[in-house]
C-alpha cells in the first residue's frame, strides 16, 4: 500500500469530474514538488558531503566523531527521498492518461520501491530525533554509538523492515482490466478486502504510529533536559535554547503528522470500506484524496527544509554549548 496512492495514482479512476481535475492538477503539482524535491536534497548531499570532509567548524577530528554520524543519518534521509522521488513520475504519468501503461512488471516494482523508501525515510527520521537526543542528552554515549560505523550500519540496517513492510506490494501488485478506466488497465494493489485491511493496517502501526511515538518521545527528552539544566545553571542562553528546542521539535512533529496522517487516514478510510474493494476507489473521498496524496509526496520537499537547512545550525549550536565532552556533536 504506497501512500501515494489515492483514488487513481495507479491507474484507477474515479468519477469524471474529479478525473479530469486529477489529469491537469496533478502532473503540474507533482513537477513543482519533483523540482523542489531533486534540488533541496542534491543541496543537502552536497553540503553535507562538503562537512564531512572539512568536520564541524572550530572542531578537531576525533570531536566531530558523532557529528559525522548524525550527518550520515542526515544523507541516508536524503538518499531514500531522492529515491522515492524516482518513482513519482510513474504515478503522475498513470494519473495523466487514466491508466496503467507499463506494465506488470513495473507495477509490482514501483509498488515496492515506492513502500520500502517511505518506510525507510520515516524509520530514518525516528532514527535522526534518537540521535539528537542521545547527543544533546546523553553525550558520553553518543560519543561511542554515534560513530560513523555504527550510524552507517544502522542506516542500512533500517531498510530491512522497510523492504520487508514493501515485500506483500512484490507479490501481490497486478495489472487488472477494470471497466471503469478508458483502456481497462490499472495497477491493483491487492487481491483481495481482507488482505489490503490487514496490510493497511499493520503499515499504519510500524511506518506511522511507532516512529511518530519514537520522534515525539526524543524530542520530549531533549526539551525536559534543557529545563532541568536550565534551572540548574540559571543561564539565559540555555532558556532560549528551550525556547526554541520546543519550537523546533514542535515544528518537526507536526509536519511529519501532517504529511502522512491525511494519507494513511485515506488508506484506513478505504480498507474499511467495503465498497471500495479491490480497487480502492470510493468517489465521496474523491477531493480528500488528491490533498492526501499532495501532503504525503511534499514530505520529500519538508525534510531537507526542516533537518538540514532549518535545524542545521541550531542543532550544532545546543550541542556546542551545553558542557559536552566534545564539540559540534548536533550536526
Amino acid at each position: 500500500m504506497h501512500h501515494w496512492n489515492s483514488t487513481s495514482p495507479d491507474g484507477n479512476s474515479s468519477h469524471s469530474g474529479l478525473g479530469e481535475v486529477e489529469r491537469v492538477l496533478v502532473p503540474i503539482l507533482d513537477a513543482f514538488i519533483l523540482t523542489l524535491g531533486i534540488c533541496g536534497h542534491s543541496m543537502v548531499i552536497v553540503i553535507l558531503c562538503g562537512r564531512r570532509r572539512r568536520g564541524p567548524p572550530g572542531s578537531s577530528p576525533q570531536n566531530s566523531v558523532t557529528g559525522t554520524g548524525t550527518d550520515i543519518l542526515l544523507l541516508a534521509l536524503s538518499a531514500a527521498d531522492l529515491l522515492l522521488l524516482s518513482v513519482l513520475p510513474f504515478h503522475t504519468a498513470a494519473i495523466a492518461l487514466q491508466h496503467w501503461p507499463f506494465g506488470d512488471v513495473m507495477c509490482r516494482l514501483v509498488g515496492f520501491l515506492g513502500s520500502a523508501c517511505t518506510s525507510a525515510s520515516v524509520f530514518t527520521l525516528a532514527a535522526l530525533a534518537v540521535s539528537r537526543y542521545l547527543t544533546v542528552v546523553k553525550p558520553a554515549k553518543a560519543y561511542f554509538l554515534l560513530s560513523p560505523k555504527r550510524v552507517t550500519l544502522v542506516a542500512c540496517l533500517l531498510w530491512i523492515p522497510a523492504c520487508g513492510l514493501a515485500i506483500p506490494q512484490l507479490i501481490f501488485r497486478y495489472v487488472g482490466t477494470p471497466k471503469s478506466t478508458p483502456d481497462g488497465l490499472v495497477c491493483f494493489s491487492f487481491l483481495s478486502h481482507k488482505g489490503q485491511m490487514i496490510y493497511g493496517l499493520v503499515h499504519f502501526v510500524v511506518a506511522f504510529l511507532l516512529p511518530l511515538f519514537t520522534i515525539a518521545v526524543a524530542y520530549s527528552g531533549i526539551y525536559m533536559f534543557l529545563w532541568v539544566t536550565r534551572h540548574q545553571t540559571r543561564a539565559p542562553q540555555v532558556e532560549r535554547y528551550q525556547s526554541k528546542v520546543t519550537q523546533t521539535s514542535a515544528m518537526l512533529v507536526l509536519a511529519f503528522t501532517v504529511c502522512w496522517l491525511p494519507s494513511y487516514g485515506l488508506t484506513l478510510a478505504l480498507v474499511a470500506d467495503e465498497a471500495s474493494g479491490a480497487t480502492g476507489t470510493s468517489p465521496r473521498y474523491g477531493p480528500f484524496s488528491v490533498f492526501a496524496r499532495l501532503m504525503a509526496t511534499s514530505s520529500t520537499v519538508v525534510n531537507p527544509i526542516l533537518y538540514v537547512g532549518q535545524g542545521f545550525r541550531f542543532w550544532q549550536s545546543v550541542g556546542n554549548f551545553l558542557p559536552l565532552p566534545f564539540g559540534g556533536a548536533c550536526g
